[in-house]
């Protein structure tokens, strides 16, 4: 299951209409060993495409470094499908590399009756979880975060 606070998907969902007819893409960070995504970092997609994504190579490596620093990791790798379900391809599956992660695909099709679908991706096994959205996690140390800090500018 998928705890995540109902801020960041909705910030999900804003970029991806935002970037839609183009697939968008990014990452929520977490505290190193933690299960609660704190911190959307969108990010650009090098395919501009709307039928795939692709982080590009140079603004990932800054990005994982970055997360590093803070003594964190990606928790969360996110991007759209614009007319399709919120389901991985076959393309997403063969580029799932982080084990641990938790992927997230967001609908802009208006059909989609489900448009924000979490799933585990793990040597190209896609396994569906539940997502719970959340105003606040019951740890008292993330509770003490102010919200604006969690969501990264979306420009």
């Amino acid at each position: 299951m998928l705890i995540i606070l109902a801020d960041l998907v909705d910030a999900m969902l804003v970029q991806a209409r935002r970037d839609h007819p183009l697939e968008t893409c990014g990452v929520i960070a977490g505290a190193a060993g933690s299960n609660q995504p704190m911190r959307l970092i969108p990010m650009r997609n090098a395919a501009q495409s709307p039928e795939a994504f692709r982080f590009d190579a140079a603004e990932q490596f800054q990005v994982w470094k970055d997360m590093d620093a803070r003594g964190e990791e990606p928790l969360v790798l996110y991007h759209s499908h614009t007319g399709s379900p919120a389901y991985p391809s076959r393309d997403d599956v063969a580029c799932a590399a982080e084990p641990h992660a938790h992927y997230v695909i967001v609908s802009t099709d208006a059909a989609c009756e489900r448009p924000v679908r979490s799933f585990r991706i793990v040597d190209g096994r896609v396994v569906e979880e539940t997502i719970k959205p959340v105003e606040r996690y019951a740890s008292p140390a993330a509770q003490a975060v102010p919200s604006h800090n969690l969501i990264k500018e979306l420009s």
